[in-house]
């Protein structure tokens, strides 16, 4: 290593070091990470930039679903008991569409979890990415780690004041964007935008946007790290998704110890030195206050941020990047017992070298292969048979449907010419945004014809009804049937209603029964 390569040493101890429990109710270390540099902080920031972009803009995306439904492209309309998502429109009794997605989001992070560990916790988490935009604030204003640091140790004067009054004021305005932002998603948003700004809004929005303003502003601004260790129960989870195949962040001690500040005069005097500096650049990157050193730890979301800031010293000093790396523990244990010579001694360095000073091709690396494997088959397997058949379910759904509700009491009633009069509700259900004439015709019944209270038709087996778009119609339907006509009498006899929609082809069959006295 020579002389002149300069790279930062910081004097830092991990907050939540696993090496030294903290009491369970010990008041909280602040934790001032230091903002990071490399593909994996890029690839955060383009995660944040993604998920906070969908988060604020989609409400106001415009969907043209004709002049009878709302135009907003994705809307829960719990007034009207409807779920919109672009050109999908689902109903109450089509939750299950809902519930298929959500089990595809637990089966989605099982198998991203069983691959790569927690990169949920690392990149798309709310948590983690709110702490991230807060954290943007607080070193735009206050700078990085040792001025934050510094503030935070100093007497209160004008400045850190000023300092400190811009950063929550900040804090403040993103959290109440972010309880707005959630509102936008039950009703029109540029409408309600325009009432809750002039105070004509409902007063659950103004609690909503109060409700999660405060959890916004208290869980990304001041707890931060402790949502993550205390609150959120997957850390706990996880280790069931975890084997010794799975990605997890990783230091690779095989190759780092022992460690040595001084490792130009470790090496003069012959004793063995690993690639480690003990720089403490990855204590102080990481936004969970630990020190991936010590190992996997509960703490640890894997957001990566500790490889880019050792990555970055390993480049200062010739080294190969990956001191700190994705790595599985299979891979772990194969290059510590090469290192260790089974066990027999303690880390020799030279060991995972070869003569030229380079990384030994004897090391195991992660590649592609490594994923696919049984855990992660099923995972998938499970996860793609959830969403066939979520899309078969959608792609035949019904649009046009019908639910029939026999009276109870009386079930029948003998007319003066000895026919035979059942009750029946019916409610036909327009699924699609447009207005339809149906037609609904009596099966299976000899004789039978219909009369519909409120509607100025002859009695036949069949009516012509108009079904308003997007809605439900409930319909008061006499079926009556002249006596010759029962074959069983006394016995209920099978009465089939059909409505179809002529036009476009959508039909629906109920099947009841029809009462008759013996």
């Amino acid at each position: 290593m020579s002389g002149t390569v300069e790279f930062e040493r910081h004097d830092a101890q991990a907050v939540n070091s696993a090496k030294l429990r903290q009491p369970l109710y010990a008041a909280r270390k602040k934790i001032f990470p230091k903002r990071a540099n490399g593909s994996f902080r890029n690839f955060k920031w383009l995660i944040m930039a993604i998920t906070l972009g969908i988060y604020y803009l989609t409400p106001w995306i415009r969907w043209d679903r004709g002049p009878h439904a709302p135009d907003q492209a994705v809307l829960v309309d719990i007034a009207n008991r409807r779920f919109y998502f672009f050109f999908i429109e689902i109903w109450p009794q089509e939750f299950f569409l809902v519930a298929g997605l959500l089990v595809m989001a637990g089966l989605g992070l099982f198998l991203i979890t069983s691959t790569v560990g927690r990169a949920w916790c690392g990149y798309t988490c709310p948590q983690t990415v709110w702490v991230d935009l807060f954290l943007v604030v607080e070193r735009a204003i206050e700078g990085d780690r040792n001025a934050r640091i510094r503030l935070d140790q100093a007497p209160w004067t004008a400045r850190k004041i000023a300092l400190r009054t811009a950063k929550h004021a900040i804090w403040i305005a993103i959290a109440v964007a972010t309880g707005g932002a959630w509102i936008f998603y039950f009703s029109d948003a540029p409408y309600l935008a325009m009432d809750f700004a002039t105070g004509q809004a409902a007063p659950v929005a103004y609690i909503t946007v109060a409700v999660l303003t405060a959890t916004t502003y208290v869980f990304g601004g001041l707890m931060r790290e402790q949502v993550c260790t205390y609150m959120c129960p997957w850390p706990r989870i996880q280790a069931a998704m975890l084997d010794e195949h799975s990605l997890t962040v990783t230091y690779n001690d095989w190759r780092g110890e022992p460690r040595s500040r001084h490792a130009k005069k470790a090496a003069a005097a012959g004793k063995p030195v690993g690639d480690c500096v003990d720089c403490n650049a990855c204590v102080v990157v990481c936004p969970m206050g630990i020190d991936i050193r010590d190992g996997q730890q509960l703490e640890c979301i894997t957001c990566a941020l500790c490889i880019d800031a050792c990555n970055g010293v390993m480049d200062k000093l010739g080294r190969e990047r990956g001191l700190i790396s994705y790595a599985t523990l299979a891979d772990y244990n194969a290059n510590m017992a090469l290192a260790t010579g089974d066990g027999a001694h303690d880390i020799r360095p030279s060991l995972v070298r070869d003569a030229s000073g380079r990384i030994s091709d004897a090391i195991s690396t992660f590649h592609l292969g490594k994923l696919f494997r049984p855990r992660t088959f099923i995972y998938f397997g499970g996860w793609a048979l959830v969403g066939v058949l979520l899309i078969y379910g959608l792609m035949t759904r019904d649009r046009l449907e019908m639910n029939v509700l026999h009276d109870r009491n009386p079930q029948y009633v003998v007319l003066s010419d000895g026919s035979i009069r059942n009750g029946y509700t019916v409610k036909l259900l327009n699924k699609i945004p447009e207005q339809r004439t149906v037609t609904v015709s009596l099966d299976e019944l000899p004789g039978a014809t219909m009369n519909v209270v409120g509607l100025d038709h002859e009695e036949s087996s069949t009516i012509t009804v108009t079904l308003e778009p997007d809605r439900a119609r409930s319909l008061k339907v006499y079926v009556r049937q002249p006596r010759e006509g029962a074959k069983s009498p006394g016995k209920a006899q099978r009465l089939v209603f059909h409505v179809e929609d002529k036009s476009s082809l959508d039909s629906a069959d109920y099947v009841t029964s029809f009462e008759s006295p013996e």
